[in-house]
């Protein structure tokens, strides 16, 4: 070997270095990802499996439940509905919805004692005044089943709630209940089940969004390594052809 040409080979010591200490970098970070992928999906079919399962009692002891092994839970409740104090959630066209509207909680007064507000389902914002709904005004003892629900986290572009209209603008049962006047409120909401006999409010406002972009993020990663490796190598092989 010449000495020039052992010069530029030494010349690409450190950037060997270098790209090497990245390749490892961007390859952990790939599969950090594909850690991640199953992880996520593990807990997507935790959630269906809660979601198919057959509705057991709500337990009586809601210190017991907590929303990591809990949420999506699938229970029964029975008690009577306080329509005096409904409250209405806002959900904007892009919901997936079709327009813009409003879930309805309605307290649920349980028979076992304490309440719970319930997502009775969705109204546009024409039907949000109850006289325009009295079919679902339901009273009496109701039996009815769905899925627990924790408080929905808020964001920097979420605006204020608005209780003395009864309109919030995240799902907060603690919030919403406090506001309610309801002490002895879960701390947890129910999403009821579809209810083909509502005239209105048909419940199934259950929705999971919990993106899995992990693989795509792992593919990027990897992508970044090998293309990173090709670029030194063509970079190495033309310097040491050079001259």
């Amino acid at each position: 070997m010449s000495a020039d040409r052992a010069m530029r080979a030494r010349s690409l010591l450190l950037p060997a270095v270098f790209a090497l200490a990245a390749f490892a970098f961007l390859m952990s970070l790939g599969f950090w990802q594909l850690q991640r992928l199953a992880w996520k999906e593990g807990l997507l079919a935790q959630i269906a499996e809660r979601l198919n399962a057959p509705p057991q009692p709500l337990p009586s002891s809601w210190s017991s439940l907590s929303q990591a092994a809990d949420e999506y839970r699938h229970v029964t409740v029975k008690g009577v509905f306080d329509h005096d104090k409904e409250a209405f959630v806002f959900r904007t066209a892009g919901s997936g919805l079709g327009e813009a509207g409003f879930y309805v909680l309605t307290p649920l007064r349980l028979e076992s004692g304490g309440s719970i507000l319930v997502n009775r389902g969705f109204v546009p914002e024409r039907l949000r005044d109850p006289a325009q709904r009295v079919a679902d005004q339901v009273t009496g003892n109701v039996t009815l089943s769905g899925v627990l629900r924790w408080p929905e986290d808020r964001n920097m572009f979420t605006p204020s709630d608005d209780p003395a209209q009864h309109t919030w603008y995240t799902r907060d049962p603690p919030a919403i209940a406090k506001a309610l006047g309801l002490n002895d409120a879960a701390v947890f909401s129910l999403d009821a089940d579809p209810n083909a006999q509502g005239a209105v409010l048909r419940g199934g406002a259950t929705t999971v969004n919990i993106h899995n972009d992990h693989l795509s993020y792992a593919f990027t990663w990897f992508g970044l390594a090998v293309t990173l490796l090709v670029i030194f190598a063509l970079v190495a092989w033309r310097r040491l052809r050079a001259g």
